[in-house]
């Protein structure tokens, strides 16, 4: 069995689930978490320059120069998620499932 690494904190979850899809700059990371949340999480510049930092230099994240954004200002910093990255957003997403599945064996969760 593989060894799991340590989890992700909800901040850089949320991060790394925001550019899963496309490259992002810091403001646009913002905006697709709060939106993904229904406005339940959002991220103030402290916490989230603070995480792209840690996931940078972890290397779960890197700058790139996809530029998504064909009218956006240059001077914008655009990361996206490394193989690393990837591979721990997908192990965090099916540990969270895990403890989901057991919430519902014991009937924690409500029906919707």
């Amino acid at each position: 069995m593989a060894t799991r690494r340590e989890a992700l904190s909800r901040s850089a979850f949320l991060v790394l689930l925001s550019l899963a899809d496309r490259a992002r700059h810091g403001l646009g990371i913002m905006d697709e978490v709060e939106a993904r949340t229904s406005g339940e999480v959002r991220l103030g510049p402290g916490t989230l320059y603070g995480t792209l930092k840690r996931l940078e230099e972890e290397g779960l994240i890197s700058e790139t120069d996809d530029r998504p954004d064909l009218d956006d200002d240059p001077r914008r910093r655009y990361y996206g998620v490394t193989a690393t990255g990837a591979a721990a957003l997908t192990d965090e997403a099916e540990h969270l499932r895990a403890l989901v599945a057991i919430a519902e064996g014991k009937n924690i969760l409500k029906v919707r």
